[in-house]
């Protein structure tokens, strides 16, 4: 079944917000491999113009999945989430992530498309500090394979 197009232009707010620890930045740059000390001491950070650690550029992914789950668990839009795969990722970033940031993210669908045997769902994740400003838009394109029997009509 294909995707609702009538889901562009809907927001989906993320509930709660994202408290940014220094441990949950030191554990992000592990995972991805990067050893920069900026990343896990302030002292460093600091030297470097900013007033605690700053987290990796892809850090913002957290809150954007987060925003992409409210919305693909939408029984209304009709997809199948074992048939998606991530197909394109990109940050804007208006500031770097810091430690002892608040985040508040919210989810806008700008796009629905169906295009060789896949719909294809283009959103932004606008991710705003405790104060409403801008930290990092996060844009994503998800593709939704459909199903062998639609892909045979």
């Amino acid at each position: 079944m294909a995707l609702d197009p009538s889901f562009v232009g809907r927001c989906f707010p993320v509930a709660g917000t994202y408290q940014v620890a220094r441990e949950k930045i030191r554990e992000f740059a592990d995972a991805i491999g990067d050893n920069d000390e900026i990343y896990r001491d302030p002292s460093v950070a600091r030297g470097c113009g900013y007033c605690d650690v700053i987290a990796p550029p892809t850090f913002a992914i957290i809150l954007a999945f987060r925003g992409q789950q409210a919305l693909v668990c939408d029984p209304e839009l009709g997809l199948d989430y074992h048939r998606m795969v991530h197909g394109n990722q990109s940050f804007t970033h208006h500031r770097p992530i810091r430690a002892g940031d608040e985040l508040v993210a919210t989810l806008h669908v700008d796009g629905v498309r169906t295009m060789g045997g896949n719909d294809m769902l283009t959103v932004r994740c606008e991710i705003t500090d405790s104060a409403g400003d801008p930290v990092t838009t996060a844009l994503s394109m998800l593709v939704f394979r459909h199903s062998d029997a639609e892909q045979d009509r």
